[in-house]
């Protein structure tokens, strides 16, 4: 049974556009609190299955969804009278979804809240996901925009396990509009007005936990892993903060948690193909395998571009760029890290 919080009592009707992992996950929270939720897949098989079995196995396995929880295969029906619309495509995809769903709303007159859960940044703009949202969805057609983010495996969350997480927006409203659907007895939300944190945070905890699955391929040990979570988490907030962004974002749930979580559990699948690299695999026979969007592959091409552009100091995020892109082993890759210049820890 979910209990949802106290003096909390909306009812909404909601796209939920993505159905991987995390996207169902979100899906499944909103149905459970009590809202009309459409969850969009554009595979039909997929949706079928969703729709018959109630599962949906390539993504989470072992779990069965209610069999209220419907799916569709249609954008339109989708957005059909939605009060909000949370987006969970891949970063890469976002722009060209955003673009169809800008058409839609138009034609149904609706301007829902806009939402995403995409940790990522946009190949070759380097945009951050709200950017591209607000660029390509009207604002006649759409009110604000914000974003849900945190240390949260959806497989940790199916198994209720007690969750916190964080909805960033520059309207502080439209924040707590978002932390009151989300909310209940397993899933705790805070709310940030720090958008550019809380956005860069979750795009590049990914290029670490790339990183954590190497190291633990190797057969390196805790010292190790600690290291890297601690100066990863460094070295995103100065390119965080040359945007703008407040530094005490990166120690929140949005910085620091992510990164914890995400380079420390076998379920994240960017440590997966970290480990598999670590073990001497081929990047294009790991994407093949992964059958997922691996989205640190695509984030370290865009935060090693842009720490160059703006003079920010990223070693871990060139290695790990450098070793990607065939320039070096993992194990010279590390051994540069390890010897360069001595310098203080602050500053």
């Amino acid at each position: 049974m979910i209990t949802k919080i106290k003096g909390v009592t909306m009812t909404e009707k909601i796209a939920v556009l993505g159905a991987g992992s995390w996207g169902s996950m979100l899906a499944y929270i909103l149905h459970q609190n009590g809202n009309d939720v459409h969850l969009y897949a554009r595979n039909p098989e997929q949706v079928k299955e969703f729709n018959t079995q109630h599962t949906n196995s390539h993504y989470l396995k072992d779990f069965t969804f209610p069999e209220s929880m419907k799916a569709t295969d249609s954008l339109k029906d989708a957005l059909d009278g939605v009060d909000d619309v949370l987006f969970i495509v891949p970063s890469q995809a976002t722009r060209s979804v955003a673009k169809v769903v800008n058409q839609i709303l138009a034609k149904k007159r609706i301007k829902p809240y806009i939402i995403h859960g995409s940790k990522g940044l946009e190949k070759g703009t380097f945009d951050r996901i709200s950017t591209v949202l607000e660029e390509e969805i009207n604002p006649e057609n759409r009110k604000t925009v914000s974003v849900i983010s945190g240390p949260s495996q959806a497989e940790g969350v199916a198994k209720h396990d007690p969750t916190l997480i964080t909805v960033a927006s520059e309207d502080m409203r439209s924040a707590e509009h978002f932390q009151k659907l989300f909310m209940n007895d397993y899933f705790r939300v805070y709310t940030n007005n720090d958008i550019i944190g809380v956005e860069f945070g979750g795009a590049l905890k990914n290029i670490i936990a790339l990183g954590a699955g190497t190291l633990y391929g190797l057969e390196y040990g805790d010292n190790a892993k600690a290291a890297l979570i601690t100066r990863g988490v460094a070295e995103i907030s100065r390119l965080g903060v040359s945007f703008g962004a407040n530094p005490l974002t990166f120690t929140g749930l949005s910085g620091m948690g992510d990164v914890i979580v995400t380079a420390t559990s076998k379920d994240s699948r960017n440590w997966r193909a970290g480990y598999q690299l670590g073990k001497g695999k081929k990047l294009d026979e790991i994407v093949s395998d992964m059958g997922m969007v691996i989205e640190g592959i695509a984030t370290s091409e865009a935060a090693y571009d842009l720490a160059k552009t703006r003079g920010v100091e990223m070693p871990i995020t060139n290695a790990i760029h450098s070793v990607l892109n065939n320039e070096e082993t993992v194990k010279d890759a590390i051994t540069k890290l390890m010897t360069r210049e001595g310098r203080s820890e602050i500053g």
